[in-house]
């Protein structure tokens, strides 16, 4: 067997590969299996063109109906599509009149001439469940796989199988114990949206990171996003734990929380609607002149730079000036992992030390998956902090005010501190016709903290708060009066389960 049969061969999509940790073993032989419209020929037009953009030669080999002519004239429309690279970098063959007429035997046949021919080192084989079709029986079709097997060996020829699948097929079938590697492609509706979805079932040679990845079919091809929390299962580099105090940009916020923020360190800032989460981060990322980023998932760039403009804050400078960006991401159509993976793009390349997420709550409505939320964002904070990125999030809570004497009943607070360090909390105590905005830290890792609540005004230069506790406690001692209750110790003050108090919207 040659040295190269060892090697790893890229698919020359990067998210795939990451997930193969390399690509897949020269000479190995696997299955691709997908549902109609899962996207299979585009991914194995994708394979070839690729392979021949580094200089190999790929044979694309179809056992369907299908003509080459309109085939081609669908995927001439994406950007990897190469004319020039036809017929010597990927050459194309029609076997279905091969299969037709000659069986398995006769395909065998042709498949190794046309290796050999053409000194090809990859080979799509796109139909394999027409020729299970005509196999006579199972142990004909195991036979035809083997042969294969021996010429992909023999050729040093990699070779990939496409081939549909129903929904609800198992993997139990002869031919899949028999190759390399089993890759399936599916999409799943979730309410009126649809998701496509790869999972690697099995990958002989190699480690490969396990579970359902997201991928979309765009104008590149097929784009692949590792799961998230797997993929950051590990830290890329070991996580600094000292470094000076970072200003929040609000000072008697700094001394709720014992001094400031801790350089690599999360926060999570929550509160209802008009609370004044979002004005917490612009002072934020305008407390210095430090690369920032801003994901926003509600106002549009113009919206954000306009109120920053409005209250006069720093951050409005760094907007113009391009050292804070912002990255605004619906989340009617997103992808979580596609929005983390562009968001650690952007801190590598530009060397982003502060980090804004406006809305932890569009991310749960992102993935529709709550239980994934926790692990996922745990592993994205490892990450920042390993590369020395300070991160502020919001998580948006209902209109529900303060029940008098326990003020922090309704916060969603257990199976947060994996995520944050430091945990501020915004809330409305109503008073006759009046509003109040009070806001407390409960929680500063390694900051000497004794949590109080204080009166705070929303104000043309953004969110002032007031320098002691007196106007808080006399507004939470009214709520009391009012409502008849028992005031209860903040110590033993009762919290909800870790979820969200309204539907996060």
């Amino acid at each position: 067997m040659s040295d190269r049969r060892i090697e790893k061969l890229s698919t020359g999509i990067e998210g795939l590969d990451t997930i193969l940790e390399g690509g897949v073993l020269r000479g190995g032989i696997y299955i691709v299996q997908g549902t109609p419209g899962a996207g299979k020929t585009i991914l194995g037009n994708q394979l070839c063109f690729n392979h021949a953009a580094r200089g190999g030669r790929a044979l694309y080999v179809t056992l369907l109906a299908e003509t080459h002519g309109r085939m081609l004239a669908h995927i001439s429309q994406l950007s990897y599509f190469d004319e020039t690279a036809i017929p010597d970098g990927v050459s194309y063959l029609s076997a279905f009149r091969i299969l037709e007429t000659e069986g398995l035997k006769g395909l065998t046949e042709a498949l190794r001439r046309e290796i050999r021919a053409r000194q090809v080192d990859l080979l799509i084989l796109d139909g394999l469940v027409s020729a299970e079709e005509t196999a006579g029986t199972p142990r004909e079709f195991k036979k035809f796989i083997h042969e294969l097997q021996i010429q992909a060996d023999l050729a040093d020829c990699t070779m990939v199988l496409l081939t549909s699948a129903a929904a609800d097929q198992g993997f139990a079938s002869a031919e899949h114990t028999m190759v390399d590697g089993l890759i399936e492609l599916r999409t799943r509706l979730r309410g009126r949206r649809s998701e496509r979805e790869l999972i690697v079932h099995k990958m002989r040679g190699g480690g490969f990171i396990r579970g359902l990845h997201s991928f979309q079919v765009t104008t590149d091809g097929i784009v692949v996003q590792p799961r998230i929390e797997a993929l950051l299962a590990t830290p890329s580099r070991p996580v600094a734990t000292d470094g000076p105090m970072l200003s929040t940009g609000i000072p008697a916020l700094d001394g709720l929380l014992g001094g400031g923020l801790h350089r690599h360190s999360t926060t999570l800032v929550m509160g209802p609607a008009g609370s004044g989460k979002s004005t917490i981060g612009q002072h934020f990322l305008g407390a210095a002149h430090e690369p920032g980023l801003y994901l926003s998932f509600d106002e549009d760039p113009k919206a954000i730079r306009f109120k920053a403009q409005s209250l006069n804050l720093p951050v409005a400078q760094l907007f113009d000036s391009g050292e804070v960006e912002i990255i605004w991401q619906p989340s009617t159509e997103g992808i979580f992992d596609e929005v983390c993976i562009r968001l650690l793009d952007q801190v590598r390349s530009r060397g982003v030390r502060r980090v804004f997420i406006d809305g932890i709550n569009d991310f749960v409505h992102m993935t529709g998956e709550e239980d994934r939320i926790g692990p996922a964002l745990t592993a994205l904070a490892n990450e920042f902090s390993a590369l020395g990125a300070t991160l502020v999030g919001t998580f948006e809570l209902d209109f529900n005010g303060i029940v008098p004497g326990q003020p922090l009943t309704g916060l969603p607070i257990l199976g947060l501190s994996p995520i944050a360090e430091n945990i501020v909390a915004m809330r409305f105590a109503a008073l006759g016709a009046d509003i109040h905005r009070l806001i407390v830290a409960l929680k500063a890792r390694d900051n000497a903290l004794r949590p109080q609540f204080r009166r705070y005004e929303l104000t043309a230069r953004g969110v002032e708060i007031e320098a002691d506790s007196g106007q808080a406690d006399l507004i939470l001692q009214e709520l009391v009066r009012q409502g008849g209750a028992s005031p209860a110790p903040f110590s033993t003050a009762p919290f909800y389960p870790d979820r969200p108090s309204g539907d996060g919207t």
